[in-house]
């Protein structure tokens, strides 16, 4: 709470959770947000390569008011969030031996009306090494383009989900420059959490999977094997090849021996 801050004061805090949420009640002078992540070791780092980058997400509550938030990099200040933004999230990544904090200043105001500057946070190590970043800066490039068989292959193994169904409905959402896929799952795979249930036509489990508006989904018949990540509690799409073009992707890797992981194909 900024009840028990001075109005110059800037409080030091440091963030080592891969996830979570701060609430600042009526702000008053600054916070200075170490980032901190306790991450596992890599495999580039094990092998002596080149260190991962780190990947930081941050989203605004959408009732966030009485300051704003900054990236601090090296000493120099970018504005993430102004007062009131939209509620979408922004990414940045960085390397393991730059500096880099967030600065949360609070904005003055005539009146001492209840505000409060709420946001969820992810930490992850290595996330640029996935096919397709959730949410990444709107000019992430290869966000949209298709799976190679490789990246396939490596999302039936790792993803959070792996869900095997058909598109249902497909719905933009302007503001917050997303499309969310409506999907009609015949079997689940894997999910980490319970993003499908019981409830959709003929009893079959359903849920929804978003993905940036600029990739343009279009809805389609036939089946599909979606593989993505979970991005604040949301499902994100990272690839989602054709039920037989993934059969053909992964029996030719058999036959190679170059499957990364045994997967039920039928």
């Amino acid at each position: 709470s900024g009840l028990s801050q001075e109005a110059g004061s800037v409080e030091q805090l440091s963030l080592h959770c891969a996830e979570g949420s701060l609430e600042w009640l009526y702000p008053t002078g600054a916070l200075r947000l170490r980032l901190a992540p306790r991450l596992p070791p890599t495999s580039a780092a094990v092998r002596g390569g080149s260190p991962p980058h780190v990947t930081a997400c941050i989203k605004p509550s959408g009732t966030f008011r009485g300051a704003q938030l900054y990236l601090e990099r090296e000493g120099v200040l970018e504005l993430l969030l102004p007062e009131a933004p939209r509620p979408r999230a922004r990414c940045f990544s960085w390397l393991p031996q730059e500096k880099v904090a967030l600065f949360l200043q609070a904005t003055p105001h005539p009146d001492i009306s209840r505000r409060i500057a709420a946001f969820r946070y992810e930490l992850r190590g290595d996330w640029l090494a996935r096919p397709a970043l959730p949410a990444a800066s709107p000019s992430a490039e290869g966000a949209c383009r298709p799976c190679n068989d490789t990246e396939i292959l490596m999302a039936i193994c790792t993803s959070d989900f792996v869900i095997r169904g058909s598109i249902r409905s497909v719905s933009n959402d302007a503001e917050l420059q997303e499309s969310i896929i409506g999907v009609s799952a015949s079997r689940i795979h894997r999910q980490k959490f319970p993003l499908f249930q019981a409830g959709g036509r003929a009893g079959r489990p359903a849920g929804s999977i978003r993905t940036p508006l600029r990739c343009g989904v279009k809805p389609g018949p036939g089946t599909f094997l979606f593989t993505g990540w979970l991005h604040f509690g949301e499902a994100w799409l990272s690839c989602a090849p054709r039920y037989r073009d993934f059969q053909r992707i992964y029996r030719g890797a058999q036959r190679r021996r170059q499957n990364p992981c045994e997967f039920p194909v039928d």
